[in-house]
This record gives structure tokens, C-alpha cells and sequence, in this order.
């Protein structure tokens, strides 16, 4: 299995357990989400605060569209992905902007582990994985697997 980016790895990585939260969503089922602050300082932290930007569009259907573009050292040019959402039932325009600017960090990594079915427990317990903690030690157990692998 490749060894991650760093920065990959750092974008990817979980967050704690208290900057989740919780909402009900469609079918009695529950949905956990991030503020898009955390996601703001989380690209903060690991581009550093001049080497990402966001762009925010509407779409004359009222579809709100967000590109997020990340600075590539390597390859010497903005990388940028992208997403939209609807207006949402809070705060219609600035929710559906916060929940594009969100949904196109997921195409980044950020946050995308809480789309996983097996994340966390009826009971809001995150897997193990799920955890800062728990990624971390697999990171690193990836990282020195590599290592041993490439000195053979």
C-alpha cells in the first residue's frame, strides 16, 4: 500500500470526538458533521493560511458552488476540487454555503471518514480509526511498513 503525502495524511486525518456534532437526518437516521470553521483551520494548519483559498458561486438555479484550490509546491500550480449544495432549511444561503465549502473539502479528505458506515456505534462511539489517535497509529504503522519494505 503507497505511503500518503504527509499533507494527505494530515488533511485526512480524524477529528476529535468533541468538535463533532449531530443532527437528525432523513429516515430516523442520524448524521454526524463538522462546523466549516474546523475545516477552515484544518486547512489552516496544513497548507497554511496563504497557500489554499475558496471560491463561492450561485448558480442562477440557487445552487451554491464551492471550489476549494490548494497550492502545489510539486507541480507548481492551484489544484482545485469542487462541490455544491442547496440552500439549507437554517439560515437558507449562508448554511448552503457553508455546507459547499464543506462537501468540496471532503474531496479533499477532510472530514470524508464520517461518510463511512462503520465510523462510529449506535451509541456515537467512534471506531477506533475514527480517532486522531487510532489514524495516527495506523499512519505511523504504514509509514514504518514502507520504510522496512524499500530497505529490502
Amino acid at each position: 500500500m503507497p505511503v500518503m503525502d504527509i499533507a494527505e495524511q494530515k488533511l485526512k486525518r480524524p477529528f476529535p470526538v468533541s468538535k463533532l456534532k449531530w443532527r437528525d437526518g432523513p429516515h430516523g437516521k442520524e448524521l454526524v458533521y463538522i462546523d466549516a470553521r474546523d475545516v477552515m483551520n484544518r486547512l489552516d494548519e496544513v497548507c497554511g493560511p496563504s497557500m489554499w483559498k475558496s471560491f463561492i458561486s450561485r448558480t442562477p438555479d440557487g445552487v451554491n458552488h464551492c471550489t476549494i484550490s490548494i497550492y502545489s509546491n510539486t507541480l507548481k500550480e492551484w489544484i482545485e476540487k469542487s462541490d455544491g449544495s442547496d440552500d439549507t432549511k437554517i439560515e437558507p444561503i449562508k448554511g448552503g454555503i457553508s455546507e459547499a465549502f464543506k462537501r468540496a473539502a471532503v474531496h479533499w479528505g477532510v472530514a470524508r471518514y464520517l461518510y463511512h458506515h462503520g465510523a462510529f456505534d449506535e451509541n456515537r462511539t467512534p471506531a477506533h480509526w475514527a480517532t486522531p489517535e487510532g489514524y495516527d497509529e495506523i499512519m505511523d504503522k504504514r509509514s514504518v511498513s514502507s520504510v522496512v519494505k524499500n530497505v529490502k
